[in-house]
């Protein structure tokens, strides 16, 4: 086979250097197996060195990654994706033996760590110089690109750049910092604190911003935030530099709250779950702030907490309600004889999809509350209703199988379906092996019944 011409390989290289880590990794794996005389073995030892490059460069600039590769507009702190490759390129053109010095490091076991910090802290004031000064194309490219994303992009980099390497260093303790708040972990905080205020008065909150970014959730900030302040009132935080961090997580809770209250009751068992983990999701952030924060009942953020728990309890109890009342419309009977009482199963038509559709969003979501329950203070209200809905759900059951011995179905697609229905709903009220123990009834009640049609659709 012949090899990709120069221009192509070109073409591709450019290709490849500015596709997103994510693209590049899928492409890398995709290849991984190429080799002999096929052409396109050019294109993957291209892919390899790009990987080995962005390694590197997420190594020497890991402070900044996710302040550059998310996309999310909120963010307090963030910058266009292209910095993060025009801060490289503007260091690989300027300090290239320090880049060369990095990567025998990395690859050399026998480096000690210290020594490879300091080269990297070396590259990290040297990029931070660079910017602020802009006398290199690069550097002003990479100026002009974020003074063109946002006013004073450019200087905010530096900014960052200034502090990345108290950063980094912060970052490698943070699992540490957020699973033990206690012990060594406020003073061990409060040093690297203080040694990013040293070299900017104001880098207070970008510090906390940058290392928030490192977190799989950002709320998760306000530990290290209150170890530092050696757990602040609500006042004197609200009164600081700091004060936008509580306010964001507060406003995030608003914001969940939204969401469960505007569930589609029509969307399905996933906007069922949705629901629930907008509710778990306030919940936790709501602990956090508790636990990290000084707060009072009566005023400011406490009382503002004391609203979105009962706005919460609001929502899930009237979300218990409303699937107590969808069983009867998911799971219709007839009028009993009497006109009183409950009436047998009517197993002579499929459910219909709208009511099982609520049904199922519906229960859902009390399913997936179950590890919110304890936190949001509703355990005993949800464990009620799962009680009814339980006895709902086992007494359908029961009475469905005791008419397919009495009152064998002439048609009997209908009254499977609608068992079948009945034994999923049952699986996030009780479980899935519930579930499959009702369909196993089913089975018997059929070949008890003499019901070989139904049999035979059931398997």
């Amino acid at each position: 086979m012949p090899a990709l011409s120069e221009r192509k390989v070109a073409i591709v290289q450019t290709l490849v250097q500015t596709a997103p880590d994510k693209a590049v990794g899928m492409l890398e794996r995709a290849l991984a197996e190429v080799a002999g005389d096929n052409p396109l073995v050019a294109v993957r030892r291209l892919v390899e060195a790009e990987v080995a490059d962005r390694r590197l460069r997420n190594l020497v600039l890991q402070p900044l990654v996710p302040l550059c590769t998310n996309a999310a507009p909120t963010l307090a702190l963030r910058f266009p994706a292209r910095a993060l490759s025009l801060t490289w390129r503007a260091l690989k053109s300027t300090a290239p033996d320090a880049l060369a010095l990095v990567r025998d490091q990395t690859d050399d076991d026998e480096t000690p760590v210290q020594a490879l910090n300091e080269t990297i802290d070396g590259l990290l004031a040297a990029a931070a110089t660079g910017l602020r000064l802009r006398t290199h194309p690069d550097f002003a490219a990479l100026g002009a690109v974020c003074d063109a994303d946002q006013e004073g992009g450019g200087a905010r980099l530096a900014a960052c750049l200034e502090i990345a390497a108290v950063v980094r260093k912060a970052i490698q303790r943070l699992p540490e910092w957020i699973a033990h708040p206690g012990g060594d972990t406020p003073a061990a905080a409060r040093i690297a604190h203080r040694d990013a205020v040293a070299i900017a008065d104001d880098a207070g909150p970008r510090f906390f911003h940058m290392l928030s970014a490192h977190l799989a959730h950002r709320w998760m900030v306000l530990r290290i935030i209150s170890a530092v302040m050696d757990k602040p009132t609500e006042r004197y935080l609200a009164d600081s530099e700091l004060a936008d961090f509580g306010e964001v997580v507060l406003g995030d809770v608003d914001q969940s709250i939204t969401a469960a209250s505007g569930l589609d009751a029509f969307g399905g068992a996933d906007a069922g779950r949705a629901a629930a983990h907008s509710i778990s999701g306030a919940i936790q952030q709501i602990i956090e702030v508790e636990a990290s924060v000084d707060l009072t009942r009566e005023q400011g953020w406490g009382k503002r907490i004391v609203k979105q728990r009962a706005a919460i309890s609001a929502i899930v109890e009237a979300r218990l309600r409303d699937a107590e009342k969808s069983l009867p419309e998911a799971l219709p009977r007839q009028e009993s004889r009497s006109g009183r009482g409950r009436g047998a199963p009517r197993l002579d038509s499929a459910p219909e999809p709208r009511a099982l559709a609520h049904a199922e969003t519906l229960l859902a979501l009390v399913e997936e509350l179950k590890t919110s329950m304890n936190p949001g203070g509703f355990t005993s209200v949800r464990a009620k209703s799962l009680e009814r809905l339980s006895e709902m759900l086992d007494q359908y059951a029961e009475d469905a199988l005791e008419l397919l011995r009495t009152e064998p179905p002439t048609d009997p697609d209908a009254p499977f379906a609608l068992l079948q229905a009945a034994a999923a709903l049952m699986g996030y009220v009780k479980g899935p092996k519930a579930a499959e123990l009702i369909l196993r009834r089913v089975g018997v009640a059929i070949r008890a019944a003499d019901a070989p049609t139904l049999a035979a659709a059931r398997s």
